[in-house]
């Protein structure tokens, strides 16, 4: 049998390191784990409420967390932060934070960081591919599309594999395109990978992205 594994949990201490930063308790962990979530998701729906993109990209590559006794630092990654970058936007943003956490003893920090190369990031270009899907391109043309960016951005290598009920047929399948080089079992490769759900009128769609950024020797 095939044993799957996330290529960030399988380089975890070698090439790549976590989204989140703290040490906790035992009986305090899980606690800890549903407020990082709950941070994340509270970050991604202001940002889905209050963004109007043409290409329906949020941009959010990545949000890390780091924890201290009385203070919380999330740096968000953005490939185009155009609404995030006013100061207003960002406290207004931590108040939500913060009120949604209802952390009284805790101050947070919210920072914004912009990336240089948006489509490197799997996150990025799984929200180009649903956008393009939402709006009834075919599948074909928007992995070929994704494809065309990442290259552009300069990486060595990507694999696109979108499931579900693609074009509307019948029955559920699975396609996949790569391009370049994509080692899942070279541990000193850095392959950057994201899992994402887009919903469809046909049913929900799911999303896979590897991206082979680099390697170190």
């Amino acid at each position: 049998m095939g044993q799957k594994i996330n290529p960030l949990g399988f380089r975890l201490g070698t090439t790549q390191s976590h989204h989140s930063l703290w040490f906790a308790r035992a009986k305090n962990y899980s606690e800890d784990l549903q407020e990082d979530q709950k941070i994340r998701n509270c970050i991604k729906n202001y940002i889905q409420k209050n963004t109007k993109i043409s290409s329906n990209v949020e941009g959010v590559a990545c949000i890390e967390i780091q924890k201290r006794i009385d203070f919380i630092q999330v740096i968000i990654y953005m490939g185009f932060p155009k609404l995030l970058i006013e100061p207003r936007r960002i406290e207004e943003l931590q108040m939500n934070v913060q009120k949604e956490l209802n952390c009284v003893n805790r101050k947070l920090n919210i920072a914004i960081t912009r990336i240089g190369n948006p489509y490197r990031h799997p996150n990025i270009l799984a929200e180009f591919i649903a956008g393009q899907l939402k709006n009834r391109v075919s599948f074909r043309k928007a992995m070929k599309k994704a494809i065309e960016l990442t290259e552009q951005a300069g990486t060595k290598g990507i694999q696109v594999q979108i499931a579900g009920r693609i074009d509307g047929k019948e029955i559920a399948r699975v396609e996949w395109i790569r391009e370049g080089r994509v080692p899942l079992q070279t541990i000193r490769a850095k392959i950057d990978y994201c899992s994402y759900t887009v919903g469809t009128i046909y049913g929900v769609l799911g999303i896979k992205i590897w991206i082979f950024a680099d390697e170190k020797e």
